[in-house]
Protein backbone atom coordinates (compact mmCIF):
# COMPACT_ATOMS: atom_id res chain seq x y z
CA UNK A 1 0.00 0.00 0.00
CA UNK A 2 1.09 3.57 -1.13
CA UNK A 3 1.15 5.46 1.70
CA UNK A 4 3.03 8.91 0.70
CA UNK A 5 0.41 11.61 1.15
CA UNK A 6 -1.30 12.02 -2.10
CA UNK A 7 -3.00 15.61 -1.04
CA UNK A 8 -0.50 17.78 -3.25
CA UNK A 9 -0.16 21.24 -4.15
CA UNK A 10 1.45 23.84 -6.63
CA UNK A 11 4.59 25.78 -6.11
CA UNK A 12 7.02 28.02 -7.93
CA UNK A 13 11.02 26.57 -8.15
CA UNK A 14 12.73 29.15 -10.47
CA UNK A 15 10.70 28.81 -13.52
CA UNK A 16 9.26 25.33 -12.83
CA UNK A 17 6.15 24.38 -11.00
CA UNK A 18 5.96 21.31 -8.91
CA UNK A 19 4.02 19.32 -6.51
CA UNK A 20 4.52 20.46 -3.29
CA UNK A 21 3.94 17.96 -1.37
CA UNK A 22 3.56 14.65 -3.30
CA UNK A 23 6.52 12.37 -2.32
CA UNK A 24 7.96 13.95 0.35
CA UNK A 25 9.14 11.96 3.09
CA UNK A 26 9.29 12.78 7.04
CA UNK A 27 10.40 10.95 9.93
CA UNK A 28 7.50 8.84 11.53
CA UNK A 29 5.99 7.85 7.95
CA UNK A 30 5.06 4.36 6.72
CA UNK A 31 7.58 3.70 4.22
CA UNK A 32 5.75 2.97 0.93
CA UNK A 33 5.86 -0.83 -0.12
CA UNK A 34 6.92 -1.48 -3.89
CA UNK A 35 8.21 -4.33 -5.89
CA UNK A 36 11.35 -3.89 -7.83
CA UNK A 37 13.84 -5.41 -10.59
CA UNK A 38 17.73 -5.33 -8.81
CA UNK A 39 20.82 -6.68 -9.34
CA UNK A 40 19.75 -9.62 -7.20
CA UNK A 41 16.53 -10.26 -8.23
CA UNK A 42 13.01 -9.13 -7.81
CA UNK A 43 12.43 -7.47 -4.69
CA UNK A 44 9.54 -5.95 -2.12
CA UNK A 45 10.00 -3.70 0.31
CA UNK A 46 7.73 -5.54 2.91
CA UNK A 47 10.00 -8.55 2.53
CA UNK A 48 12.56 -6.22 4.89
CA UNK A 49 9.50 -6.23 7.55
CA UNK A 50 11.49 -7.75 11.00
CA UNK A 51 14.55 -5.97 9.40
CA UNK A 52 16.33 -2.37 9.68
CA UNK A 53 16.20 -0.77 6.08
CA UNK A 54 18.85 1.30 4.86
CA UNK A 55 17.67 2.36 1.49
CA UNK A 56 19.67 5.00 -0.36
CA UNK A 57 19.48 6.68 -3.82
CA UNK A 58 22.09 7.83 -6.38
CA UNK A 59 21.96 9.74 -9.35
CA UNK A 60 23.34 7.33 -11.98
CA UNK A 61 25.97 4.30 -12.72
CA UNK A 62 29.18 4.94 -13.74
CA UNK A 63 29.33 8.41 -11.67
CA UNK A 64 32.46 8.02 -10.45
CA UNK A 65 31.18 9.98 -6.89
CA UNK A 66 28.49 7.24 -6.67
CA UNK A 67 31.32 4.49 -7.00
CA UNK A 68 33.07 5.96 -4.42
CA UNK A 69 29.92 5.29 -2.03
CA UNK A 70 29.20 2.07 -3.54
CA UNK A 71 32.33 0.52 -2.30
CA UNK A 72 32.17 2.38 0.76
CA UNK A 73 29.09 0.64 1.77
CA UNK A 74 30.73 -2.62 1.01
CA UNK A 75 33.45 -2.26 2.76
CA UNK A 76 30.88 -2.39 5.88
CA UNK A 77 28.20 -4.12 4.97
CA UNK A 78 28.86 -6.59 7.49
CA UNK A 79 28.83 -4.07 10.26
CA UNK A 80 25.27 -3.31 8.93
CA UNK A 81 24.01 -6.92 8.95
CA UNK A 82 25.37 -7.31 11.98
CA UNK A 83 22.85 -4.91 13.00
CA UNK A 84 19.98 -6.59 11.70
CA UNK A 85 19.98 -3.97 8.45
CA UNK A 86 19.84 -4.21 5.10
CA UNK A 87 21.42 -2.29 2.32
CA UNK A 88 19.51 -1.28 -0.56
CA UNK A 89 20.29 1.34 -3.63
CA UNK A 90 18.45 2.39 -6.24
CA UNK A 91 18.69 5.41 -9.48
CA UNK A 92 16.83 5.64 -12.14
CA UNK A 93 18.84 3.41 -14.71
CA UNK A 94 17.89 0.23 -16.30
CA UNK A 95 18.89 -3.10 -14.81
CA UNK A 96 21.50 -4.29 -17.51
CA UNK A 97 23.73 -1.24 -16.76
CA UNK A 98 23.54 -1.28 -13.23
CA UNK A 99 24.82 -5.18 -13.62
CA UNK A 100 27.61 -3.69 -15.83
CA UNK A 101 28.44 -0.73 -13.43
CA UNK A 102 29.18 -3.53 -10.51
CA UNK A 103 30.55 -6.11 -12.62
CA UNK A 104 33.31 -2.95 -13.68
CA UNK A 105 33.39 -2.03 -10.20
CA UNK A 106 34.94 -5.90 -9.46
CA UNK A 107 36.39 -6.21 -12.21
CA UNK A 108 38.77 -3.06 -11.39
CA UNK A 109 38.71 -2.88 -7.60
CA UNK A 110 38.01 -6.54 -6.41
CA UNK A 111 34.96 -5.68 -4.41
CA UNK A 112 31.49 -7.56 -4.65
CA UNK A 113 28.76 -4.85 -4.25
CA UNK A 114 27.15 -7.22 -1.78
CA UNK A 115 23.32 -5.35 -1.65
CA UNK A 116 20.43 -4.82 -4.37
CA UNK A 117 20.37 -1.68 -6.58
CA UNK A 118 16.96 -0.94 -7.54
CA UNK A 119 16.35 -0.08 -11.49
CA UNK A 120 13.59 2.38 -11.20
CA UNK A 121 13.68 2.78 -14.88
CA UNK A 122 10.34 5.24 -14.19
CA UNK A 123 11.22 7.04 -11.11
CA UNK A 124 7.99 5.91 -9.53
CA UNK A 125 9.50 4.46 -6.78
CA UNK A 126 11.62 7.59 -6.35
CA UNK A 127 9.16 9.90 -6.41
CA UNK A 128 7.60 8.01 -3.44
CA UNK A 129 10.36 8.33 -1.10
CA UNK A 130 10.94 12.00 -2.41
CA UNK A 131 14.13 10.94 -3.98
CA UNK A 132 13.98 13.16 -7.02
CA UNK A 133 14.61 16.85 -5.67
CA UNK A 134 12.52 19.59 -7.27
CA UNK A 135 15.50 21.60 -7.97
CA UNK A 136 17.16 19.04 -10.12
CA UNK A 137 16.73 19.67 -13.96
CA UNK A 138 16.39 16.00 -14.85
CA UNK A 139 15.39 12.83 -13.66
CA UNK A 140 17.79 11.57 -11.89
CA UNK A 141 17.22 10.71 -8.30
CA UNK A 142 19.44 13.00 -5.33
CA UNK A 143 21.97 11.71 -2.55
CA UNK A 144 18.91 10.44 0.11
CA UNK A 145 19.40 7.91 2.54
CA UNK A 146 16.44 6.69 4.10
CA UNK A 147 16.68 4.44 7.98
CA UNK A 148 13.73 2.35 8.38
CA UNK A 149 12.97 0.49 11.42
CA UNK A 150 12.01 -3.29 11.67
CA UNK A 151 8.19 -1.69 11.51
CA UNK A 152 8.74 -0.07 8.08
CA UNK A 153 8.85 3.27 9.90
CA UNK A 154 11.01 5.81 8.44
CA UNK A 155 13.49 6.96 11.06
CA UNK A 156 16.07 9.07 9.87
CA UNK A 157 16.34 11.00 6.50
CA UNK A 158 19.56 12.63 5.27
CA UNK A 159 20.16 14.50 2.06
CA UNK A 160 23.09 15.65 0.23
CA UNK A 161 23.99 17.34 -3.25
CA UNK A 162 24.55 15.82 -6.34
CA UNK A 163 28.38 16.68 -5.82
CA UNK A 164 28.93 15.42 -2.45
CA UNK A 165 29.24 12.67 -1.34
CA UNK A 166 27.66 10.90 1.74
CA UNK A 167 30.20 9.99 5.04
CA UNK A 168 28.82 6.37 4.96
CA UNK A 169 30.40 5.76 8.72
CA UNK A 170 28.24 8.56 9.27
CA UNK A 171 25.15 6.43 8.27
CA UNK A 172 26.38 3.40 10.36
CA UNK A 173 26.33 5.46 13.72
CA UNK A 174 22.50 7.00 12.85
CA UNK A 175 21.78 3.40 12.93
CA UNK A 176 23.49 2.33 15.98
CA UNK A 177 22.29 5.07 17.94
CA UNK A 178 18.82 4.61 16.87
CA UNK A 179 18.86 1.42 17.69
CA UNK A 180 20.51 2.17 21.33
CA UNK A 181 18.26 4.65 22.13
CA UNK A 182 15.21 2.70 21.20
CA UNK A 183 16.73 -0.49 23.01
CA UNK A 184 17.44 1.53 26.41
CA UNK A 185 14.62 4.13 26.33
CA UNK A 186 17.92 6.48 25.98
CA UNK A 187 18.74 9.61 24.20
CA UNK A 188 22.30 10.60 22.15
CA UNK A 189 24.12 13.57 22.58
CA UNK A 190 26.03 15.35 20.09
CA UNK A 191 28.80 13.77 18.64
CA UNK A 192 28.18 10.82 20.22
CA UNK A 193 29.76 7.78 19.37
CA UNK A 194 28.89 4.01 20.25
CA UNK A 195 30.47 2.72 23.61
CA UNK A 196 30.28 6.76 25.17
CA UNK A 197 27.46 7.62 27.95
CA UNK A 198 24.12 8.02 26.85
CA UNK A 199 21.77 10.97 28.14
CA UNK A 200 18.27 9.30 30.30
CA UNK A 201 15.01 11.02 29.98
CA UNK A 202 14.28 14.11 32.53
CA UNK A 203 12.02 12.83 35.19
CA UNK A 204 8.28 13.41 34.56
CA UNK A 205 7.18 13.77 38.25
CA UNK A 206 8.68 16.30 41.36
CA UNK A 207 8.93 12.74 43.05
CA UNK A 208 11.03 11.57 40.61
CA UNK A 209 12.88 14.54 40.24
CA UNK A 210 13.83 14.42 44.20
CA UNK A 211 14.57 10.87 44.10
CA UNK A 212 16.61 11.58 41.23
CA UNK A 213 18.77 14.64 42.81
CA UNK A 214 19.12 12.23 46.13
CA UNK A 215 19.92 8.57 44.25
CA UNK A 216 21.72 9.39 40.67
CA UNK A 217 24.86 7.41 41.90
CA UNK A 218 23.27 4.45 42.79
CA UNK A 219 20.79 4.79 39.84
CA UNK A 220 24.02 4.72 37.91
CA UNK A 221 23.84 8.37 37.07
CA UNK A 222 26.32 11.15 36.13
CA UNK A 223 24.43 14.44 36.81
CA UNK A 224 24.97 17.78 35.91
CA UNK A 225 21.66 18.94 37.58
CA UNK A 226 18.47 16.83 37.42
CA UNK A 227 17.55 17.41 34.25
CA UNK A 228 21.04 16.76 32.35
CA UNK A 229 22.35 13.32 33.12
CA UNK A 230 24.09 10.49 31.46
CA UNK A 231 24.25 6.75 31.98
CA UNK A 232 26.95 4.74 30.66
CA UNK A 233 26.09 1.40 29.21
CA UNK A 234 27.43 -2.04 29.22
CA UNK A 235 29.88 -1.94 25.99
CA UNK A 236 28.67 -3.12 22.88
CA UNK A 237 30.83 -5.31 21.04
CA UNK A 238 29.09 -5.40 17.85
Amino acid sequence: MNNVDNNCGLMSIGTRTVDENCGLMSIGMKAPDFTAVTTMGTITMSDFRGKWVVFFSHPGAFSPVCATELLSFAHINQEFENRNAQIIALSVDGNHSHLAWVNQIYEEEGVIIPFPIIADVNGNIARQYGMISPMSSGPEAARNVLIIDPDQIVRAILIYPLNIGRNIPEVLRILIALQTAEEHNVATPANWFPNQPVMVPVPQTHEELMQRQRESESMGLSCRDWWWCHRQLPPDND
